[in-house]
């Protein structure tokens, strides 16, 4: 069993934080990955800030071993953060300019033939403002989160919930 983070640190793995810092809690995703860059705690992965996921992103996953997205959530069922499993699904979200994560991963099958073992890791927000930095709660989630990913020992294959 290893950790998370251990699960995501090789040449061929990548921690995707999808959002936008200057609307809040939003930034999640990014500050999750601020984090890891600012303590070196990811190895080798590929570390990657978007504001949406892209139909190009396929072709970089088809090339990937292991992808831990990140987000933020609005779930009200997510007190602190969630860790799951994504199943490959073209799902109403699919388009050409915003893709969900089951969709990303189905376009990843389809097109590159493979897909990577993959987690998503949401994290809960509360304000959703033009505005840069995170709100008190969300950065105390944040915090949560990160120390689960870097201590909580998860295997390669289940699902892992955390402060849900």
């Amino acid at each position: 069993m290893s950790t998370l983070l251990e699960l995501v640190s090789g040449r061929d793995c990548l921690v995707y934080g999808i959002g936008n810092a200057g609307r809040e809690d939003d930034g999640l995703g990014w500050a999750f990955v601020d984090a890891l860059e600012s303590s070196g705690g990811c190895g080798d992965a590929l570390l990657m800030r978007r504001y949406q996921l892209a139909l190009e992103d396929a072709d970089l996953l088809g090339r990937m071993r292991r992808v831990l997205f990140v987000d933020s959530t609005r779930a009200t069922d997510v007190e602190t953060y969630a860790v799951t499993r994504p199943e490959p699904d073209l799902d109403v979200t699919f388009t050409s300019h915003a893709l969900s994560v089951p969709a990303l991963l189905e376009t990843t099958r389809v097109c590159a033939g493979r897909m990577p073992e993959v987690w998503l890791l949401a994290i809960r927000g509360y304000r959703w403002n033009l505005r840069i930095g995170l709100s008190h709660a969300a950065y105390g989630n944040l915090e949560a989160a990160l120390r689960a990913a870097r201590m909580t020992a998860v295997a390669p294959a289940p699902a892992l919930a955390g402060g849900v």
